[in-house]
Parts: structure tokens; sequence; C-alpha cells
């Protein structure tokens, strides 16, 4: 077979997506390679389709349990035999996966890092012919990652106990320059081509909101994606079950995650997520790494994350069939403080020397603060994100919470020097709130005890609101005339641009919101997007909304059956596709993305034959 045969047979695509062919073909002429792909874009396929046809075994080296049995499950049931090596597997499973490795029986072998350099791993990889190394989540191997694993750094340990190097794949879905610069020094990829396809996907919606009560937002959300399945990141183990709990009692079908919970019950809850019996999934961080889960709508952030990595990771969990999906940030300047606690109590970079380690902690600090503006900014936030991973855009997406807000321009120069002035006049010895109570007019015991009632700019602000004082102190740090420190307690500080203001008499003009409630009216309305959109259909109809659920009955009736969760069997885009085609035959079938000869055989006529039942009952 070719390239174009496994990827119609194995996986049931026509074609090959942007970049996927450029990627393989590298590999297939013996190239290292980098691909830096944003998550849903195919970076499996461009390892997957090489280790199928090269005379040999393929490791992927991957950081999570979770990973490896999501990408082994969907290429056993895709008629590939493929295995995984980790702690998950009892002593007995282990050793008999790896007699079937050393019989040549798996083309693909995912290992965790930690098991590479083990004595019984070692015997079997330098007795077998190993062609080729493929790292996932390749920024691991960073320390300037947002994920650093130093078990990855035993990689390029292993490659070179190998007797013969075999070529050297990466793939990571988010790295700055730096990251990619790490990742081919550390690897040692020899001239390796590097691949970006650029980090947008334009199906997923983003937005912030500030609101008062979180939960509640949280919960009229909900209310009105009640067929939808998502995910809901807090930054603490005390706010998820908080969250869960109240969504339970309130009637909606929640459940956990966290790293304080056991073994078992982490466990039974991903699979409950992820086998679509409990649709919504509250959790830290530690849930998503390689969850290839493609039919989460949404992703909710209770809480801002502490780097603009790690929120482009896990909203990207969102709409990976690259149908329409919703990423939305509710932020509270709380968050700040909570995710400086994190960064300050950092226990994960312990196996680095210490002046690296306060590099490393400087690095994420500096980090938090570009997340922060990413939450004060009025323009695209789509565009905010691609111009922190080195891409530029219009500035205009059409499809987040500013680009859909309607805006005016808003002379803030009063408001701008006060807030300079107060910090000047202070001696820049405090911090935002202390600052705004202070222009504000605030009657407070600490602005007593500090005597900023005497300040000169007391209560100059009196009559503006003390959140719109905040947004114009944001703007002010964003467009740096003022700034904040890094420190344990955050400062306020003047900064090179703040003479500006108090010297120059710049006028400062700021983009504000005519409507404070555009973002969730637009939300709503929004969230009824239809799903033909993806495919170039103007409207799904009521009738194939019908049949998009019988189909989806019938799948999920499948995976019970073959004890696999319901995408893997299907996408929701191949049952959309489906819904449109309605094929009638194995030829008609075979036309439909994500159908390939192999899932055919399996469950191709099952689901001919609920097509045609739909189709003779709707006639009749």
């Amino acid at each position: 077979m070719d390239k174009y045969e496994v990827l119609k047979k194995y996986f049931g695509y026509d074609t090959f997506r942007n970049a996927q062919e450029a990627l393989i073909d590298n590999i297939l002429e013996g190239k290292d390679t980098l691909g830096i792909m944003p998550t849903g874009a195919g970076k499996s396929l461009c390892y997957q389709i090489p280790a199928l046809l090269m005379d040999g075994i393929t490791l992927v080296i991957s950081p999570l349990i979770s990973l490896m049995k999501d990408q082994v499950g969907s290429l056993n049931q895709a008629g590939i035999h493929a295995a995984f090596l980790n702690s998950s597997l009892t002593v007995n499973q282990y050793y008999k996966a790896l007699g079937f490795a050393k019989q040549g029986r798996y083309p693909i072998i995912y290992v965790a890092p930690e098991r590479l350099v083990t004595e019984e791993f070692l015997d079997f990889a330098l007795n077998s012919n190993i062609v080729m190394v493929a790292v996932d989540e390749a920024h691991c191997v960073s320390q300037w990652g947002q994920d650093f694993r130093p078990s990855y750094l035993k990689i390029v340990e292993f490659i070179e106990r190998l007797p013969k190097r075999p070529i050297v794949s990466a793939f990571t879905a988010t790295a700055t320059k730096e990251v990619r610069d790490d990742i081919i020094d550390i690897l040692q990829l020899q001239s390796p081509m590097v691949i970006t396809t650029g980090f947008d996907r334009n199906n997923l919606y983003f937005g912030v909101m500030t609101v008062k009560d979180r939960y509640s937002a949280i919960r009229n959300y909900l209310e009105t994606h009640k067929s939808d399945s998502g995910i809901i990141y807090c930054l603490t183990r005390r706010q998820v079950e908080e969250i869960c709990g109240q969504l339970i009692k309130d009637g909606f079908p929640a459940t956990r995650y966290h790293a304080g919970l056991s073994d078992e019950e982490r466990r039974r809850n991903q699979d409950d997520f992820i086998y679509d019996r409990i649709p919504i999934i509250v959790s830290t961080s530690a849930f998503g790494m390689g969850i290839d889960k493609s039919n989460v709508r949404f992703v909710l952030h209770y809480g801002m994350p502490k780097n603009i990595e790690s929120y482009y990771q896990e909203a990207g969990r969102a709409g990976r069939d690259g149908e329409p999906a919703e990423c939305i940030l509710y932020y509270s300047s709380r968050d700040v403080i909570t995710n400086q606690l994190f960064i300050d109590n950092n226990q994960d970079n312990l196996e680095l020397d210490e002046v690296t380690r306060a590099i490393v902690k400087e690095r994420d600090r500096e980090r938090l603060k570009k997340m922060t503006f990413y939450c004060f900014t009025n323009e695209c936030l789509r565009d905010y994100i691609l111009k922190y991973f080195g891409e530029y855009g219009s500035n205009y997406c059409g499809n987040c919470s500013n680009c859909m807000t309607q805006f005016e321009q808003v002379d803030v120069t009063e408001i701008s020097r006060a807030l300079v002035g107060c910090v000047e006049s202070s001696r820049q010895r405090y911090g935002t709130t202390v600052i705004i109570d202070t222009v504000h007019g605030a009657n407070t015991a600490k602005i007593k005890n500090y005597r900023m009632n005497e300040n000169p700019y007391y209560a100059v602000l009196s009559k503006v609101p003390a959140y719109r004082i905040r947004q114009v102190l944001n703007y002010l740090q964003l467009k740096e005339y003022l700034t904040v420190t890094n420190d344990d307690y955050a400062v306020v500080k003047l900064a090179v641009k703040s003479k500006e203001i108090i010297e120059d008499n710049q006028q400062i003009v700021m983009k504000l919101a005519k409507e404070a409630d555009r973002p969730a009216k637009e939300a709503r309305s929004r969230s009824k997007k239809n799903r033909a959109d993806i495919l170039g259909k103007e409207q799904f109809t009521e009738k194939e909304e019908t049949l998009f659920e019988k189909l989806r009955a019938l799948r999920a009736e499948i995976a019970r059956e073959e004890k696999v969760p319901p995408y893997i069997v299907f996408s929701d885009k191949t049952l959309t596709h489906m819904c449109i085609v309605k094929p009638k035959m194995k030829g008609d079938m075979l036309k439909v993305s994500g159908v390939g000869e192999f899932k055919f055989e399996k469950y191709g006529e099952r689901f001919l034959s609920c097509i045609e039942k739909f189709e003779s009952n709707s006639i009749s």
C-alpha cells in the first residue's frame, strides 16, 4: 500500500490536511522532523502512517497513560495492531505485551519516557529494528515549555544506546520560538524539516467574561447547552469539589477530576466522561493532556490559567472534530494571586539547579502577566493568542467576544493622569487595589493606615465607577504606561512611558464596550450555529437533526458493545456528513469523511440500515 491507501483504508480520509503530507514524506525519506500543529490538526497521522509503511517498529514517546490508552484504542479499532507499555499494566500484562513486541506483532508501540532506560525495555529495544522514535507533546522536553518533564531528557540517552540511530520525529501543538529551538537542540534533531502549520483553529469561539458570580454564569451557560459535552477547568481542587457538587445539586450530570482523588476514582470519572456516560467534567489542569474525545463542544475556565500555552492547550480540547465549539474564560483578579502562589511554590523543577530555577520562575511570572493581559485586552482575542506564538493576523476574527462586542472610543486621559499621579505621589509603594481605592475615595482601614486619604489624588475619581477605574488601570499596564512587579506583593510602578502622561499631557483613548451584556447574548445565539456549517452546507434541516440523533444512538449502542468511547466508532463530524450524504450503499458510505474500508466492514451495514429505515419512515 502507499500513503493514500493507508489513509483511506484505516482512517477513512481521501485527502491529507494542511502539511500532513509534507511531514509524512519527509519521514519516509528518512529525515528528522518537527511538526508544530494545533490540537485537532491530525498530528498523530504524521507518524502513524509512516509507521505502517516502514519495515520496523515505531516507538511513540508519550507523557500520559490516558493519551496512550486513547491512541492505542483508536488504532486497534481501525484494524492496526498497536500496544502501550506503561505503569497501568500489571507485571504479567507488561511482559506479555513486551513478548508480543519482540515477535514483531506491533508496528507501533507507545511507551512512557520513564520506561525507556529500564533493563527489560532496553533488552527489547537493543534486539529489535527500531526505525523511528516519535516524540509526542514534544514541548515537555523544554524547561521553558509549560509542561516540562525531566523524564523526557531520557529520550536522547535511549536513542544513543540503540545500535542504529532511528529517524526522530517530534510533534507539539503549543511552542514559542524558544521552545522550538529547545526541542531541536535537546532531542539532537539532525537537519530537521520544521513545519509550523499555524496555531489558529477557526472553529473555536473565544470569550472572556468578568462577572460577579462565576458559578451563576456557568450554570446559565449549561442551561442553554444541555445536549453538549464539555469541560470546566478550575484552578484548585477545592474549587473543583465546590463547583461539581453544586452542579450535581442543581441537577446537572457532572463528575470531577483532580490529583487528590484515588487512582481508581480518577480512572472511573475520566471513563464516564470519555464514554459519554456523564457529559460534564469539572477538573483541575491535571485532566486532559492527550484526551482525544472529539465531541467536546465547550471548555469553560472558572479562573485564569497561569500562561497562554496552558490556556490554549486546555481550550483546544474543544472541537477536535472541526465543528463549532466555545472556549470561555471567567476572569477574576484573584486568579492572578492564586497563580502567583502556584509559581512561588512550584515543586516540579526541583531537579534543576538553583540559578536555573530562579530563571524559570521569573519567566513563569512574565508568562502569567501575558495571560493576564489576554483577559484585559479589548482587541481580538484570537489575534492576541496568535501573536503570542509568533503569528500575525488581521486583528479581527469575527468569532470572539471582543470582535462580537460593540465598542466605542472613550477619552480616559483624566482617569489615566489620576492613576499615574497617585502611583508617583505614593512613591510607587502600593498594589492595584490600594491605588484604585485611593482615587475612588474609599474609606477603608487600609487606606487610613497607609494615610492614602491624605494623598493629593484621594477621591479625585469618586464619581467614576470602580470597575471603570480598574479597566483603565489594566489598559495602562497593557500599553506599558504602568507596570506591576512580579514580587510576592505586586506593586504598581511607573514605566518608561509614564512621563508621556505626566509631562507630555498625552491623550489616552481606549475602546470600551457599549453594552456589558452583549457578549453573553451573542454567545447564546451563536451556540445554535448549525453543525452543517463546517461542511459547507448552509443549514442543517430539522429532518437531518433527527437523523443525526438516530445515528448517535446507534453509535452509543455499538460503543457499549465494543466497550470503547463513542467517538472512536465515528466522530460527530462523520455522523454529520452521513446525514448530508445519506448513503444508500457501500460506495456512497466510503465517500463519507472518516469511513474507511476497515470501519465499514465493522459498522457500515448497521449505519446504512439505520439511514434506510429512517428515510422509509420519513416518506411514509
